[in-house]
């Protein structure tokens, strides 16, 4: 429980659509603002890449990449996970039906157990690469909201 007598931080005088409706307005050249407040970016390819230059050479950590990054590993991701999930179901069907001459049981017990494993597997795969992506993402967006917030408050 929260002490009564301790203050509570002021309400906001408009909400987050109207601030973000006002931010367009001042800089025209963003795409706009997504609803955690971030411009989003828009421009020359030049523009971009030159900000994300500076930003991957910046020793201080003021700004972040992950943002800018995290389809670009979701995509190579999933092209892993695809590769991984190809080879594996491909080699465990093609190991089960080498060794239907020689052990029909254990052929039999691989070729089912491939079937229904692998893809379950990969599913799961899929899953905890969005999860660890979002996770990364929703802490640098906490990051650049609480420096905004920071940086509005200071007086």
């Amino acid at each position: 429980m929260t002490d009564p007598s301790t203050p509570l931080p002021p309400l906001p005088s408009r909400t987050a659509a109207d601030a973000a409706q006002d931010a367009e307005a001042v800089a025209p050249g963003l795409a706009g603002v997504d609803d955690t407040g971030v411009a989003r970016l828009d421009g020359d390819v030049d523009e971009i890449g030159r900000g994300f230059l500076s930003a991957l050479f910046d020793v201080s950590f003021t700004r972040f990449i992950t943002r800018r990054l995290a389809s670009v590993f979701y995509v190579v991701g999933l092209v892993a996970i695809g590769i991984a999930f190809i080879s594996t179901f491909l080699g465990g069907i093609i190991s089960g039906i080498g060794s239907l001459g020689w052990n029909l049981g254990g052929g039999i017990a691989l070729i089912v157990s491939t079937l229904i494993v692998v893809p379950i597997v990969a599913f799961f795969a899929v899953v905890l690469l969005r999860f660890v992506i979002e996770a990364g993402v929703a802490l640098v967006a906490i990051a650049e909201n609480t420096e905004r917030t920071a940086q509005h408050t200071r007086r």
